[in-house]
């Protein structure tokens, strides 16, 4: 057994309890992959995530991230909170300014934009519409008539989303999910709110593809996935703010923007706890 230290952060939060917990572990080369998977089962969270030293030479350091069922190549809310806890931890980035994250997925690139962190979206794996027999199962999942979905795009960029953009912000809270029948896609879903005001977007991530299906507070990958779509396709403005856990009791703020070629997503960190583990 052996003595970690152990943060549990909120991300993407507008206040203590707001955002989406994570849970991250510091020292964690030398544990196993078997005790990384039991405590990120014990903790419950959606992820826990485990630093390390960077195996590639461009990386500041190396993350692994887990939710209570397996490992994740990459996941957006963990890149922030873990860039968070390394540098309240004493962590010195190589570039001044520029944080390079290393995960399953690849080097991660965040930036501190204005005292807010922001990850550059991971190239896409998937892109395109989604197959009809997709689009039909999902909206009979959601209760949702096809006539209702305005346009919908693989965002699959580790996570395997399928996104639907829906008629308005209003739709996107009224839907009401079968997980049963959803499995196991994992679906967002975006709808727009009247120009003008302070948030652009409402965003629900439905994770079908879990073990136990539920919707998820705020999703970094998702947003960024949906980032790439909409600005790219010219269907949202170059910079924009999407609220997110609304449904759960949440109040998720994510700051999507396009600079220097990049989509960034960007939130708040705030630290809950602090202290130490023994596994």
């Amino acid at each position: 057994m052996s003595t970690h230290e152990f943060s549990q952060v909120d991300v993407f939060t507008t206040g203590p309890g707001k955002g989406n917990p994570l849970a991250v572990v510091g020292g964690a080369e030398t544990l196993t992959d078997a005790q990384m998977q039991s405590f990120a089962n014990w903790t419950n969270l959606s992820e826990t995530t485990f630093l390390l030293p960077p195996a590639d030479p461009e990386a500041d350091y190396r993350v692994r991230i887990f939710t209570p069922s397996g490992e994740l190549p990459f996941a957006g809310h963990p890149t922030l909170g873990t860039a968070d806890v390394w540098l309240r931890g004493g962590g010195v980035p190589r570039t001044e300014g520029r944080i390079v994250q290393e995960c399953a997925a690849g080097l991660v690139e965040i930036k501190n934009d204005g005292g807010r962190l922001a990850f550059a979206a991971p190239v896409l794996q998937r892109t395109g519409e989604l197959p009809e027999e997709n689009v039909q199962k999902i909206c009979a999942a959601l209760g949702l008539e096809r006539s209702e979905v305005l346009r919908h795009q693989w965002a699959h960029n580790g996570p395997r989303w399928q996104a639907l953009q829906l008629a308005d912000a209003q739709a996107v809270l009224d839907v009401e999910p079968d997980y049963a029948a959803l499995a196991p896609f994992g679906v967002g879903l975006i709808g727009a709110y009247p120009p003008g005001g302070d948030i652009d977007f409402e965003v629900r991530g439905l994770m079908g593809f879990e073990a136990m299906p539920a919707e998820d507070p705020v999703t970094g990958s998702l947003n960024a996935a949906l980032g790439q779509w909409l600005i790219g396709a010219g269907l949202a403005p170059e910079s924009y703010v999407a609220r997110q856990g609304t449904r759960l009791g949440r109040d998720g703020r994510v700051y999507v923007s396009a600079s220097g070629g990049e989509i960034w997503v960007g939130g708040d960190v705030q630290t809950v706890i602090r202290g130490t583990v023994e596994l």
